[in-house]
């Protein structure tokens, strides 16, 4: 009986199920057949909501077209000569390969439009492998399908995943994924610490943003190793040589020779190398000292360490120790960067999207609490640290930038996962009592952003304001998005622009990178740091008097204007300065060396020539 039922079709799909392999292919299957159905039947273009998903399209398409591998200058954005990007080549190349592969079979935009599906649709296998091996290694398998459903829920309601998302974040979420699945191999193997060492080296070279998390990453290897001694020597070693070579040729694959001595803040340059490289190599040093030496002569090297990777930031890269957003002129402070919602502040986010906080917060704050818990008790100290580290550093970005809630909510589904788990089996264990299903379940909800999110709108705007509330969500979906803005941000509406000869438009920075996209023109503003002259010469025409405009418009070379009065931008340029050239041309006064162009009556937006002497 006992055989028969342990070769039973049901038990043995179970004992499938439990392999690693399956299950990841099954839910990322799962996942990517969810988001496709919940997506592409009402998507009315191919390239992803945020404007950076564009932005990359249009480098990517001018890697194609032939400009170098280690020329990151748009030339088409900004004011004359062009604006220096900062995004790496390392995302360009799968997506440019894409295209390419598709491109000889389909034509150029459906080869595009395939490439762009793609590739999200692709990352969500590596993510939910990282997710399910560090379950795998917190746990039993009951933990990692736990792990799994919280992940695809995760990729499911974030937007990093969606079609035509091809900025670089979601790239950046596979990679810590990675490194928490490394550092949580129990037996510190060297292939696992390898890997992490790559990984740290691939996140940086492809956002400088994540270096406050590489930084702890490094220190958790570094710590690992002063306290298990000859346990952690062999995966210090391979870390730190992993890193250091992983990162030497990063550098000399992306970074300009021209460049090896700029240091750059927001990007891989001479900065972060020689820091990387002081650390990784006085570490594995380090790890071939005499293991007689014990703990305190561990904690001494790990000092001598902390104090050499220190002078070598002051000595290299002083600037790089605070935020490269500091710098930014106050102007633009003010008119783009405050109403940039993914880098608002806990605070400026409590004020401004209550409702969706919690989303955001709650529930990192949950696993720490967690693993704090755990350390407590003695149970699993070790994996329990590391993640704690991770997600306090990930949390303390999210206080400064309400974008770093992503990376802490990817990580905190791995002790949530453990605790689901243990409070399951305690509910299943005692049927009757209603008091462990109850715990179980609602750990189970509350461990889930989107519900937060569900639960705010209810609590912060009552039960009356649930309607209106939902059709404002429904509104930041792409298709919605659509809608809202037929005035003036449709793909028809900015493809006017197409009649005019080549020349330098003047709009708002929010619609630089889909002009870009979609017309052969330069355009002055696009939403980049790195483009402050730009944008700061558009805010300037609009808040001039008109005569003082024509100054500015000059100088800038720009031949036409694209103004759309209901843009949220345009009118407070407009509000701010009655008597400049948005607040005249939104009461109807154009001066005269401005041609309105015919309108197309499906359009909000007003095409003017310029015409100056």
């Amino acid at each position: 009986m006992t055989a028969a039922a342990s070769t039973s079709p049901a038990s043995l799909s179970r004992r499938r199920l439990q392999r690693l392999p399956v299950a990841i292919a099954l839910y990322s299957g799962l996942t990517i057949c969810l988001l496709a159905l919940l997506n592409l039947p009402g998507a009315r273009d191919y390239v992803g909501i945020d404007n950076d998903d564009v932005m990359r399209l249009v480098q990517v398409r001018d890697l194609l077209a032939g400009q170098s591998w280690f020329d990151l200058t748009q030339y088409r954005l900004g004011l004359p000569g062009g604006t220096l990007m900062h995004w790496s080549r390392i995302i360009d190349l799968p997506i440019a390969a894409l295209i390419k592969l598709f491109s000889l079979a389909l034509p150029t935009e459906r080869a595009e439009a395939l490439a762009l599906l793609v590739w999200p649709f692709l990352l969500v296998i590596p993510l939910l492998a990282a997710v399910a091996i560090a379950a795998r290694r917190l746990g039993d398998a009951v933990v990692m399908h736990i792990a799994l459903i919280l992940a695809a829920i995760f990729v499911i309601t974030s937007n990093r995943f969606l079609p035509g998302a091809i900025d670089h974040h979601n790239v950046q979420l596979v990679l810590i994924a990675t490194i928490a699945a490394c550092l949580l191999d129990p037996a510190r193997r060297a292939l696992s610490f390898a890997v992490a060492g790559l990984a740290c080296a691939l996140a940086i070279a492809i956002g400088a943003e994540t270096t406050p998390l590489i930084a702890v990453v490094c220190a958790v290897v570094a710590l690992l190793w002063a306290v298990e001694g000859l346990e952690m020597q062999t995966a210090a070693r391979a870390f730190s040589l992993s890193l250091l070579l992983s990162i030497s040729a990063l550098f000399l694959a992306t970074v300009p020779p021209v460049h090896y001595a700029l240091v750059t803040c927001d990007s891989l340059s001479i900065g972060y190398y020689a820091i990387i490289a002081v650390g990784t190599g006085a570490l594995l040093a380090a790890t071939f000292l005499p293991s007689r030496l014990g703990l305190a002569g561990r904690g001494a090297a790990l000092l001598v360490i902390g104090v050499l990777v220190g002078l070598a930031a002051l000595a290299v890269a002083p600037q790089c120790l605070q935020n490269p957003l500091n710098e930014l002129d106050p102007l633009l402070q003010t008119m783009w960067l405050d109403g940039v919602l993914e880098a608002q502040s806990f605070w400026r986010w409590l004020e401004v999207e209550p409702s969706s906080f919690g989303g955001f917060y709650a529930v990192p704050v949950f696993a720490l609490a967690v693993c704090l818990f755990r350390m407590i008790r003695g149970d699993d100290v070790r994996s329990h640290a590391i993640l704690s580290a991770l997600l306090l550093m990930s949390f303390a970005i999210a206080l400064i930038q309400v974008r770093g809630a992503t990376f802490a909510n990817l990580l905190a589904i791995l002790p949530v996962a453990l605790l689901i788990s243990e409070l399951r089996r305690n509910s299943n264990a005692e049927p009757d009592n209603i008091g462990a299903g109850f715990f179980f379940v609602v750990v189970t909800l509350i461990s889930v952003p989107s519900v937060w999110i569900l639960s705010g709108v209810f609590i912060v705007e009552g039960t009356m304001g649930i309607s209106n509330r939902m059709r404002s969500l429904v509104a930041a979906t792409p298709a919605a998005q659509a809608d809202a803005g037929a005035a003036c941000e449709t793909l028809p509406a900015l493809a006017q622009l197409n009649d005019l000869p080549a020349g330098t438009v003047v709009a708002p920075s929010d619609y630089g990178a889909d002009i870009l996209r979609l017309t052969p023109h330069r355009v002055l503003s696009g939403p980049y740091h790195r483009n402050q002259g730009g944008m700061l010469t558009e805010l300037h025409i609009g808040l001039a008097e008109p005569e003082e405009a024509a100054a500015f418009l000059r100088g800038s070379q720009s031949t036409i204007v694209a103004f759309c009065p209901t843009n949220v931008q345009t009118e407070k340029i407009a509000r701010m300065k009655p008597d400049g050239l948005y607040a005249a041309l939104e009461a109807g006064r154009v001066p005269d060396y401005l041609q309105p162009l015919s309108q197309d009556p499906q359009s909000g937006l007003t095409i003017y020539r310029v015409v100056l002497p």
